[in-house]
């Protein structure tokens, strides 16, 4: 990935310059021509003082964890997440974090009310969304973390509390989820 911005506050006689930080471009442009008889003034020398800095610059973009690019998906294959309710498998301490292995819709992204797969502790779980990182709709709440509830093949709840509280708008969900809402506290 290249970024590629031209600034002429960085002082550069050319107004070329390929960072995006001024602060950085005046740091950069520090540069001495040289002239070859054969390939002109093509090629330069950046003093040592930021040669340094700019391999520290390139190693920050490209490192894994670097990310300019929105959400794209609210739960996909592969998403941590985290159990809210107190059944025995959720709420003992696991050594990683449950991960969704399959959506159970039409374009495998999970929203709000969409079941999914985990596993969690070795094993494979049914889950209920509950709660998402991403914005979604128009007046639905945006959570901290992915929260899921534990449920069974027939959609009973495996735990009897749910510890968050859970948006309003699964209530219209009621008949396939209505032992769920039942243990349900808060709504938000």
């Amino acid at each position: 990935m290249s970024l590629r911005i031209w600034s002429k506050a960085c002082g550069n006689p050319s107004g070329r310059c390929l960072l995006t930080s001024v602060t950085l471009c005046q740091l950069a442009c520090k540069v001495q021509p040289l002239r070859n008889s054969n390939k002109g003034p093509s090629m330069a020398l950046i003093s040592r003082s930021c040669s340094g800095f700019l391999a520290q610059l390139s190693s920050l973009t490209h490192h894994k964890a670097f990310s300019v690019s929105a959400a794209t998906a609210a739960i996909q294959k592969m998403t941590r997440v985290r159990v809210v309710d107190n059944s025995p498998l959720g709420s003992t301490p696991w050594h990683r974090a449950p991960r969704v292995i399959h959506v159970y819709t039409k374009n495998g992204v999970g929203k709000v009310g969409d079941r999914v797969l985990l596993a969690i502790k070795g094993g494979k779980k049914k889950a209920l969304i509950v709660g998402h990182k991403m914005p979604g709709k128009r007046m639905n709440p945006r959570f901290d973390s992915n929260n899921v509830v534990l449920i069974e093949d027939n959609g009973n709840p495996t735990g009897t509390r749910i510890k968050v509280p859970l948006p309003t708008h699964l209530r219209e969900m009621e008949g396939d989820y209505s032992k769920l809402l039942a243990i349900a506290s808060r709504f938000v």
